[in-house]
Parts: structure tokens; C-alpha cells; sequence
């Protein structure tokens, strides 16, 4: 019996072993969610700078800001950045460039009527501040009781986000009011989130 199990744990050991070396062969792929240079527990110094915007001439009577014509996209693809880049918004490991977020102040994909509608968030945010998530999808998800409500818009970007385990960061959205950003460590993409109180 004795044997038996001696056997079974070098094999094991041989299998871990493997394993992490052919992880460290594909450049730390499997842990990177696929994407070479993106997530891989990667989280960035900062969140993304404003977008540059064409600003309309100012007015007298300035009521409502200027809609893009656009029509409104069913989901959020980008084009890839880099070859292995993925096609949704992400941040580049190398530099920090936060990959997709351009639109602008003015993009109708993240109008909201009522901002701030539940509070603000306090729990913090950049880097200092990891959270797990603990449950939930992508309309209602929740970490140390903060609930959180994902942009329709992204709601392809968090089909491969784990909601009972994945780590977040929270940062501010500097272009859409009433929008924060939740960037996943492990897949390297972001997703505009909406607070949805305590």
C-alpha cells in the first residue's frame, strides 16, 4: 500500500511539474485567459486617462450634450490591438494602455438618466484596492457587499468572468458619468459598471 501511494505522489509531482513548465513555455498563456500580454493577475498603476473628444463650440444656451450620430451597437468589439490581443476592451500588460476606451463623453451606449442614482462608491479604488468577487451575473454581481450592475453594452466582454472568484479593481470612469470601470486581473479586460449601492 505503501508503494502504491509513494507512486501516485511522484506522479502527481511529475504532472505539476509539467505543467508549470509548459505554462512558462506559452509565455504564461493559461493563466492570462489566452491572451499573451493581457491579465495574467496584471493590474494596471492607473486607470484611463480622458478620451479626446471633438468638443463642440460652446453656446449660450448649452442644455444637452452633443450625441454622436452613431447608432447604438449591440455589444462592445474593438479591433485588436496586437496579434493575441483580444477584440473586446483590455489593458496592455506592457505599458498599461487601457486598449477600447476612446468613445468619449458623448457615447450613447453609456447614457444613464439617473447618475449616481444609488450613491457613490467608497470602497476604493486603483490597484491598492482587490476585490473577489462573490456571486451574481452580469445584471446584479456583488464583493464585500457592494452590488454592482454591468453596462448592457459590455455584456459580451464579461461572458468569461468567473463570479465567484475572479479578482476586480474598481477605477474611476473619467468619460461616462455615472460609470465605473471594473478591470478582471486574470483576463486582462475591463467592463463600465454602475454602483448599485450596499
Amino acid at each position: 500500500m505503501k508503494k502504491f501511494t509513494a507512486v501516485s505522489v511522484l506522479a502527481l509531482s511529475c504532472g505539476i511539474a509539467f505543467g508549470q513548465n509548459r505554462n512558462q513555455q506559452n509565455g504564461g498563456q493559461a493563466e492570462r485567459g489566452g491572451h499573451a500580454q493581457v491579465g495574467g493577475g496584471h493590474i494596471p498603476s492607473r486607470g484611463p486617462a480622458p478620451a479626446r473628444a471633438a468638443q463642440a463650440p460652446p453656446t449660450a444656451h448649452a442644455a444637452e450634450p452633443v450625441r454622436e450620430s452613431r447608432p447604438v451597437a449591440e455589444e462592445n468589439h474593438i479591433a485588436a490591438d496586437r496579434q493575441g490581443h483580444p477584440g473586446v476592451p483590455h489593458v496592455d500588460a506592457r505599458n498599461d494602455r487601457w486598449v477600447g476606451h476612446s468613445s468619449g463623453a458623448n457615447d450613447r451606449n453609456y447614457h444613464i438618466n439617473s447618475s449616481w442614482e444609488h450613491g457613490r462608491f467608497s470602497g476604493g479604488f486603483g490597484r491598492q484596492h482587490l476585490f473577489v468577487l462573490a456571486g451574481g451575473n452580469r445584471e446584479r454581481f456583488w464583493f464585500n457587499n457592494f452590488y454592482w450592475g454591468v453596462a448592457s453594452y459590455d455584456y459580451n466582454i464579461v461572458e468569461d468572468w468567473n463570479w465567484t472568484g475572479d479578482q476586480v479593481v474598481i477605477y474611476e470612469d473619467p468619460d461616462h458619468v455615472g460609470w465605473y470601470l471594473a478591470y478582471n486581473s486574470r483576463l486582462g479586460t475591463y467592463a463600465h459598471v454602475e454602483y448599485l449601492g450596499e
